[in-house]
């Protein structure tokens, strides 16, 4: 079968153009594929692309599978992981993802059963579980930290009365017996290894994990000079010695620890406002005799009955019944689109007004499903959002052990005595400990979830801080996003001059009807109702009717009044074509046997989108819809939007912003389950918390209650928050860069060190603490009215397309 040149769906009928190579699947992949088709995706992502398709080592028969993984915490996990679940037998492949805390996972079902792949992954501190599940809640951690704060305040509060005296010449402020001396010794050493092996442990097991990935990272080094403080200091306890630094190991585990539980509770807490998603996925179908089965046991052939507000379960051809069947969740359609017998409708979208007897098609899958299966994999291969401080440490961890080594080498071949050497060693070891380069990008992180939570934002991955700040090209969805999503009247016109009349009459009707058009029309009429004698109700394909107030009402698609002989006056023409050309449905309302005027119903553009797409007058926007007909064609027109992609499907949205995303930075803002995939591919996706839970999924950053106007708001605080990491990189840098060099020169020892470090990381935590940005809300001009209207936007489908109204 031939496939679409774009986006590799089944391209049945062959669309081809002559100033265009190939065949696409419909008229939106070809506009796009003539628009874009000349740019080259990058070699990386060509080589990707290849490898998934072509490289794969694993049978036929291999089953993939997705797993949320929690306590991952650096690009380090993702190696590990991949290489630890690669081990097991069974599993062919692993692609584990930082930024999605997600792993894909390639398997034998013959040898592993789905059930077992959890214990495939978990395990040292990791956690897997179903995408559905609850994530893990680390009930440990705030007793791990109370505990380090405890033993903590407890042995400095005795160096501060015995110790550090004596380090500056002074008489203790308690004087202690060799014996008491010994028996408080000894106390720092069992707390100082509570501290390190209990409140430290996530600090010791991110050190292991990159020992064993092969690639240092930040947590190995503060493991080591942890780790040489206590044991130097240990070392000089069992010899009588009183030159302690337990201190330091104290000040270097608990200044970590702080950091990371800080920035975990604030994911936490913004993760927490996310609730109440819709399911989409069809989990159970029901046969035509009744029989409710799995969705998996469906076979090709199969008739599956579906009732009025059921999703279908997989694609297929209807065979009895007609129905509207709302598609916007998977395809973004707008308005609900007839489907008669012989007509195809695909698994995921929505019967809405009466039942259909579907055949399931010969793949047994559904358009739905295959979105979600695109958007895992787009998660589950895409790039970890490595942190800068992660990336450096490969370099930098080995670099100062190779110093501290190299300085302690030295001094002892040029005649040190070993106690100096291993003192010089240390201070370099506990001075470049990388505390305020650990801290600077979770801490700024942590400032940049809160400042984004505060404003109604949720943030679901770092990598948003990374990009947002680039963005070159804006891609808009438009139907739920720039537009409110629903079907809403519009427009009403009488010939009599009675527009409260007409909708009255007409919602009295249509308050019977079940339909969105007809519950649009309903709720406008909900307080002007006159009485309806429900034992004339009729409902046909094309319309409804009933008796109010001794009176037959009649509404519905223009053709219905032709074909009982009722009269049409050439007055209603013009506004039919009005509301036709704004991309609305015309319903046509009539009694006496007499159209009295039409009502317009559509999606209506948000009021506020018109500001939101002016504010990125620096940036390229453009309009990505499933939609196609004259109501695209208002955006294609307005002056703040640069281009317009209508008639796409989701494998073809997602393939777009590939495309555009091979010369520049793009950021997608959508809200339905067909703008997944385009949310995944780009680099920064945003999604509306009022669309679907894939959307969400899909997406870098959330949008509570769905307001379009906090968008502009997410790139103020992601620039802000990345300017806040520079900064806090750039200080531990230029610190490093001075307190190495004086460690080398045996100007500083080991307490200075451990000062020093303090300090630099202090000064981190405060700037981290500051506003990452003075984003403004830009609610107050997004909601002042306009001068004018704007019409309603939607597809023109033809109003025989609205049945049922």
């Amino acid at each position: 079968m031939t496939t679409c040149t774009l986006c590799d769906l089944p391209a049945e009928d062959g669309i081809t153009a002559s100033d265009v190579d190939g065949e696409f699947c419909c008229r939106g992949c070809l506009e796009v594929y003539r628009r874009l088709g000349d740019v080259d995706v990058s070699e990386e992502e060509v080589l990707t692309q290849e490898t998934d398709r072509t490289e794969q080592s694993h049978p036929d028969t291999a089953e993939t599978a997705y797993l949320a993984v929690d306590g991952m915490h650096c690009s380090t996990c993702e190696v590990f992981l991949e290489s630890e679940a690669c081990r097991r037998d069974g599993i062919y492949d692993a692609e584990a993802s930082y930024a999605a805390e997600t792993i894909k996972l390639v398997y034998d079902p013959e040898e592993r059963a789905e059930g077992d792949l959890l214990d495939v992954v978990s395990g040292m501190g990791y956690h897997a579980r179903k995408r559905d599940d609850q994530p893990y809640q680390d009930a440990g951690a705030v007793s791990r930290l109370l505990v380090g704060g405890i033993f903590g305040m407890m042995v400095m509060t005795w160096y501060a009365l015995f110790l550090y005296p004596t380090y500056f010449g002074y008489d203790p402020v308690v004087e202690f017996g060799q014996f008491d001396g010994l028996y408080l010794y000894s106390q720092f050493a069992i707390m100082t290894g509570i501290i390190i092996f209990y409140t430290g442990r996530p600090m010791l097991r991110g050190a292991y994990v990159s020992l064993r990935a092969g690639r240092p990272n930040v947590d190995l080094l503060v493991t080591i000079a942890a780790l040489a403080a206590f044991t130097y200091s240990t070392a000089r306890l069992l010899v009588g010695g009183t030159d302690f630094y337990y201190d330091v190991s104290i000040v270097v585990v608990l200044a970590v620890t702080v950091g990371n539980f800080y920035e975990e509770r604030i994911k936490r807490r913004t993760a927490g406002l996310l609730a109440d998603l819709t399911e989409l996925q069809v989990e159970e179908a029901t046969l035509e005799d009744g029989e409710t089965i799995p969705v998996e046991e469906i076979s090709s052939g199969d008739r599956l009955r579906v009732a009025p507000g059921e999703r279908v379960p997989v694609d297929g051809t209807v065979e009895e019944g007609t129905a509207a069947v709302d598609e916007s969740l998977v395809t973004g359609e707008s308005i609900p689109e007839t489907k008669r017998p012989g007509d195809e409708v695909r698994g995921g979208t929505v019967v809405t007004d009466a039942p259909l007897v579907v055949t399931a098609g010969p793949e047994g899958e559904s358009t739905l499903d295959r979105v979600v299966e695109l958007l895992w994999d787009i998660q589950a291969t895409r790039p970890g959002a490595q942190r800068v401080a992660d990336r450096l440490a490969t370099v930098f961890v080995p670099l100062v052990l190779v110093l501290g080594a190299g300085i302690a080498a030295w001094l002892l071949l040029t005649g040190s005595s070993p106690r100096a050497a291993v003192l010089t060693g240390l201070t370099v070891l506990i001075v470049s400990c990388p505390c305020a380069l650990g801290l600077a990008t979770p801490l700024a992180v942590a400032s940049g979830l809160q400042s984004a939570a505060s404003n109604g934002i949720v943030v679901a991955t770092p990598e948003l801080f990374e990009h947002a700040g680039e963005v070159d090209t804006l891609v808009l969805d438009k139907t739920g996003t720039i537009t409110d999503g629903e079907m809403a009247v519009t427009t009403a016109t009488s010939i009599d001059g009675d527009e409260t009349d007409l909708l009255a009459r007409a919602g009295a009707v249509e308050q019977y009807a079940e339909h969105p058009i007809a519950e649009a029309i309903a709720e406008t009429a909900d307080d002007t109702r006159p009485s309806v004698d429900l034992d004339t109700f009729e409902s046909e394909t094309r319309g409804v009717s009933a008796v109010v107030d001794g009176e037959r009402v009649l509404v519905g698609h223009p053709t219905l009044f032709r074909d009982r002989d009722w009269t049409v006056p050439v007055s209603l023409e013009e506004p039919l074509s009005a509301v036709r050309e704004r991309g609305n449905v015309p319903v046509v309302v009539g009694w006496d046997e007499r159209a009295r005027g039409v009502v317009g119903v559509g999606d209506t553009p948000r009021e506020d989108w018109e500001v939101v797409a002016e504010s990125f007058e620096d940036c390229d926007v453009v309009v990505l819809t499933g939609d196609d007909g004259a109501g695209v064609e208002r955006f294609r027109d307005h002056e703040g939007v640069d281009d317009v992609f209508a008639g796409v499907p989701p494998d073809g949205k997602a393939e777009t912003v590939r495309r555009l995303a091979a010369t520049e930075t793009v950021a997608m803002v959508g809200d339905g389950s067909n703008d997944a995939p385009a949310l995944a591919a780009a680099d920064v996706g945003i999604a509306l918390e009022s669309g679907t839970q894939l959307a969400t999924d899909a997406a870098d950053a959330v949008v509570l209650e769905g307001d379009l106007h906090r968008v502009p708001a997410v790139f103020d605080i992601a620039s802000g928050t990345k300017r806040r990491i520079r900064e806090n990189l750039a200080w531990a840098f230029l610190y490093n860069a001075i307190a190495i060099p004086l460690a080398l020169a045996q100007v500083i020892n080991p307490l200075f060190a451990a000062l020093a470090m303090a300090t630099s990381s202090l000064l981190v935590v405060v700037n981290s603490a500051r506003t990452p940005t003075d984003a403004t809300d830009t609610r107050s001009a997004a909601e002042a009215p306009t001068e004018e209207t704007a019409p309603a936007s939607g597809q023109t489908t033809g109003v025989g397309d609205a049945q049922g109204v």
